[in-house]
């Protein structure tokens, strides 16, 4: 008999002596409670896991590792943009086409990453629209909160997940597809969620995603 098992069948033995020093009948709440523990027994003897105890926290690194094996569903979500109109960063013309949150995030090679946050990927439509070329610094976006904490380019998850060089120069009517990652708690992806992005001017560009 497992550890786990013999736990339950102490508790089960305890609460049966419990109920035998009264006199009175066991209530109805006190036999279901018997009930339950000795199925719980018998289920943890045919090799099931023990259920957690109520009001016990979670435990965030066994998440993480429930995460990293793939043993909990960890779907990408989809978010609807409250507008795809670009905005300007000096030249570049930058229009959001997707945002999707997710645990697990994964390369083209075998390296995997996973947190018990959210690794969120912003998927813009890059152009240099200026007679020009244009340096930008992409590397330096960030995500903003509605309370205004901010959230910089995760390094490690942008260069599993995301656009490799950021930081380049635009020639005139070059076009590509950029992908920043974050990683942010999940009460960030709340409405007034936005990308910040540092302009020559100073003044940062702003392009709402929630």
């Amino acid at each position: 008999m497992s550890p786990s098992a013999r736990g339950l069948t102490a508790l089960l033995c305890a609460a049966a002596l419990a109920g035998g020093c009264t006199k009175d009948e066991p209530a109805p709440l006190e036999d279901r409670t018997l009930a339950k523990l000795r199925q719980e027994v018998d289920r943890v003897n045919q090799g099931g896991m023990p259920t957690a105890a109520p009001n016990v926290p979670e435990d965030p690194n066994a998440r993480l590792a429930g995460l990293a094996a793939g043993q909990e569903e960890d779907e990408a979500r989809t978010y609807t943009l409250p507008s795809k109109q670009p905005v300007k960063v000096d030249t570049l013309s930058l229009r959001p086409a997707r945002m999707e949150s997710l645990h697990s995030l994964s390369g083209t090679g075998k390296v995997a990453l996973t947190t018990t946050d959210l690794f969120v990927l912003v998927k813009l439509q890059v152009e240099n629209t200026g007679p020009e070329p244009v340096d930008v610094t992409l590397s330096a976006a960030r995500l903003v909160d509605a309370e205004g904490k901010e959230y910089p380019i995760a390094r490690d998850a942008q260069t599993v997940g995301g656009t490799r060089i950021l930081d380049h120069t635009w020639q005139q009517q070059q076009s590509e597809s950029v992908a920043l990652v974050f990683e942010v708690p999940p009460a960030a992806m709340a409405p007034g969620l936005a990308l910040l992005i540092p302009t020559r001017g100073g003044q940062d560009a702003r392009l709402p995603l929630r």
